[in-house]
């Protein structure tokens, strides 16, 4: 049995109305609390529109394991923002989430960073699979997507492709992907999938406006900052941009500064630990 908590904080967005945030703390609890709590979360949660497990190192390897997490997407039926980051999900707790998200097209915020550790290899891209077919079963259109410190490697990318060309990801302006090995392979998949969501956001009459770009720590190399540096040169959008740590050279920062040009709202640029020589700089 697990217990509840309950926190109720003021929305900054609008400052008229009192969010409620749905918090799961790994505790045990008598079976008599855990039916009055649910029976409280049942008759208060109707207007909450974010459900976090954040930092609960919940373990979750079988579907049924999932069952707390899915009870509370289902008791959230306006779920804008889904919080996983700090527990670890094997692919068929992943595959129970992702059904329940099928149900929600109002998730905007999907923040899933270190929801992996300990996992195999080959576990990974699954997992990120069946989460990806929830949100596009939902149609859900997502403005942030949070998958840091997962290292799920270039055939992590590779399942996300579908996810991010959708149109579930027409409308994303934040985007985090540090700390992934990507590798160049890695980051070549991201370009191609991000270059068909611009794309097609575009013939759908909304382009793609991302405003916040993160991806340090992936070895990106020239091939991979080349890469993103065409897919920047299609945006005007971006105000943040992290790419620390990738070793990229002369070459990729050229191309770099080269797409980000275009980029006028550009605030914020990191590019620190790469390799700029005399010729990059």
């Amino acid at each position: 049995f697990h217990l509840w908590r309950f926190s109720v904080h003021s929305s900054l967005c609008r400052p008229n109305l009192v969010a409620l945030r749905c918090e799961f703390t790994n505790r045990m609890a008598a079976p008599d609390n855990v039916k009055q709590l649910a029976d409280q979360l049942l008759s208060t949660s109707i207007d909450s529109k974010e459900v976090s497990f954040k930092g609960k190192a919940l373990k979750l390897d079988k579907e049924k394991d999932a069952d707390i997490i899915v009870e509370a997407i289902m008791r959230c039926p306006k779920l804008e923002m889904l919080c996983l980051e700090g527990n670890t999900l094997g692919p068929e707790a992943a595959k129970a989430i992702g059904k329940a998200l099928e149900a929600r097209p109002t998730l905007k915020r999907a923040l899933w960073k270190d929801m992996f550790t300990g996992r195999l290899r080959t576990e990974v891209p699954d997992a990120v699979r069946y989460l990806s077919a929830g949100v596009l079963l939902s149609k859900a259109k997502l403005t942030e997507l949070d998958l840091s410190d997962n290292a799920f490697g270039p055939v992590g990318a590779e399942a996300l492709v579908i996810l991010l060309s959708s149109p579930c990801c027409f409308q994303l302006e934040v985007l985090q992907l540090n700390n992934n090995g990507l590798g160049t392979g890695g980051a070549a998949l991201l370009a191609k999938a991000l270059t068909a969501c611009i794309k097609e956001s575009t013939a759908a009459g909304k382009p793609l406006a991302l405003k916040t770009f993160i991806c340090g720590r992936n070895r990106l190399e020239n091939p991979g900052a080349i890469a993103l540096g065409a897919v920047f040169g299609k945006l005007t959008s971006l105000e943040e941009v992290a790419l620390p740590q990738n070793g990229i050279y002369h070459e990729g920062i050229a191309a770099l500064a080269k797409g980000l040009i275009a980029n006028k709202n550009l605030r914020v640029l990191n590019l620190n630990d790469n390799t700029f020589t005399a010729e990059g700089s």
